[in-house]
């Protein structure tokens, strides 16, 4: 017996991923030099925009288990990264590798922003070596 087309037809939903499903308004976290918010974060990887205040820097650092894109959104940051120093502006990018010491510093008068990709097996907060902190916050 034959069906009509209306009989047949079949409505298709994939389930999203649970990195993509909504997990409520991510948290900002302020730090001394201004602040990060957690956009994202999935197996090996972590979205974060980070603002920094004009004339403040994070500390010089490395971590062990993880590599980082960034890319400036609005305002200069100064990098450091090994023996190198850049300059980057709006919708410059650079990249951190793993195991390398790096610096990063809002040289400007307007706040920098930037959205950093975190790479790698482990990506908690913990994962930094400091060597140098204005804010007393180096390693011991």
């Amino acid at each position: 017996m034959a069906q009509s087309p209306e009989t047949t037809t079949k409505t298709h939903s994939l389930p999203l991923p649970t990195t993509i499903t909504s997990r409520g308004v991510a948290a900002t976290e302020l730090r001394p030099w201004g602040s990060f918010t957690v956009l994202e974060e999935g197996r090996g990887y972590k979205i974060k925009r980070i603002e920094v205040k004009p004339g403040h820097r994070l500390s010089l650092q490395m971590h062990h288990h993880r590599s980082e894109h960034w890319i400036v959104v609005s305002g200069t940051a100064r990098v450091v990264c090994g023996d190198k120093e850049i300059l980057l502006s709006n919708n410059q990018s650079t990249y951190v590798p793993q195991c390398t010491a790096h610096r990063l510093e809002n040289p400007g008068v307007i706040s920098l922003v930037l959205i950093e990709v975190q790479n790698g097996e482990y990506l908690g907060e913990d994962d930094i070596i400091r060597y140098q902190d204005d804010y007393a916050r180096t390693s011991n």
